[in-house]
């Protein structure tokens, strides 16, 4: 299948595409380069442009003879998204609407979009299931789940389909440590973490210790970049015309704040240095996936569910490669 990535330059993107091509699948990446990595593609072919430009995005897929689309490209920042969300619900959400006009336009009448937890807010219960009530607390994910509704809508009216994935913490590193987790500035948890044995940082900050969990510390459930891109591959072939299917990624297991900064001492051999200051805007304290659907339907499994493996997999990348691909 000929398959467009927007947002293929990325940290998941660039992930996804070595295994969609080793399920035989030819990618071609879409991306503004904004936050993107051309180095991190390879010689996949890249597409230079913005989501919000219609026009070419419909020459993208033409050019290309795309029979998919998987989607990608956002901003993904929940904190920054209550500060500016006009630039979340501009490129996140409007961008989704251009890229749904740009497929009909095209032709291309099947989509993975790439969806998050945030849709939920904070959940009545522990593990988070698809059908429970989606509630989001900012607008990054109010705007991913308006993407959604428009899902429906496109699929009723014309017939698409979809699989929207709703992921949880992705994290991790490619085992061979050749391509990883390359933000400016860096937002994740896990990577902020590793800065300090690289001599980045001083310390790590907790963002509050007073939640109501074991330790006080939020608690999130942290999925390897490799088995969440395993989930795109399977997902792009289960999509069904004029129907969206929704399915959570997630290990099923949390991992609090103070455990994951303990998995990057004992993986790093560093003491890594912690203060705890206030609580961020827009942070649930917990969010668990039950993933049984995707496992069920899609016939996904997890090749490293390991807290350990993870940290492990992202220090490989990030000790070789301590300023990213610059």
């Amino acid at each position: 299948m000929n398959v467009l990535v927007t947002g293929g330059a990325g940290y998941i993107g660039s992930h996804l595409i070595g295994v969609l091509a080793s399920a035989g699948h030819n990618c071609t990446v879409y991306d503004n380069l904004a936050t993107g990595h051309a180095e991190a593609i390879g010689d996949t072919k890249l597409v230079t442009g913005d989501i919000s430009d219609t026009a070419a995005l419909t020459a993208a897929m033409r050019e290309n003879d795309i029979e998919a689309v998987i989607h990608l490209a956002a901003f993904i920042e929940a904190g920054e998204s209550v500060e500016k969300p006009e630039k979340y619900f501009r490129n996140n959400t409007l961008g989704g609407l251009t890229l749904l006009e740009a497929m009909r336009a095209s032709g291309v009448s099947k989509m993975v979009f790439s969806s998050t937890a945030a849709v939920y807010g904070r959940p009545g219960q522990i593990p988070i299931r698809e059908t429970d009530r989606t509630e989001p607390i900012n607008p990054y994910g109010s705007g991913k789940l308006c993407v959604e509704f428009m899902l429906r809508a496109f699929a009723e009216a014309y017939g698409m389909g979809f699989v929207a994935l709703r992921y949880f913490n992705v994290a991790g590193a490619h085992p061979d440590g050749l391509i990883g987790e390359a933000h400016i500035p860096e937002t994740h948890l896990i990577p902020l973490v590793l800065e300090v044995p690289l001599g980045k940082r001083e310390s790590v900050k907790i963002f509050g210790d007073d939640y109501d969990t074991p330790d006080g510390t939020c608690i999130r459930d942290y999925i390897h970049v490799m088995d969440l891109s395993a989930a795109h591959v399977l997902a792009i072939e289960a999509v069904e015309a004029g129907g969206v299917k929704v399915f959570n990624l997630g290990n099923g297991e949390g991992f609090s704040v103070r455990q994951v900064i303990e998995t990057c001492r004992a993986v790093t051999g560093h003491p890594i240095r912690a203060e705890v200051v206030d609580r961020r805007p827009g942070d649930p304290p917990s969010l668990v996936a039950s993933s049984q659907n995707a496992r069920d339907e899609l016939g996904w499994r997890c090749e490293y569910p390991d807290l350990n493996t993870i940290v492990a997999h992202a220090w490989g990348w990030h000790k070789t490669h301590p300023n990213g691909y610059c």
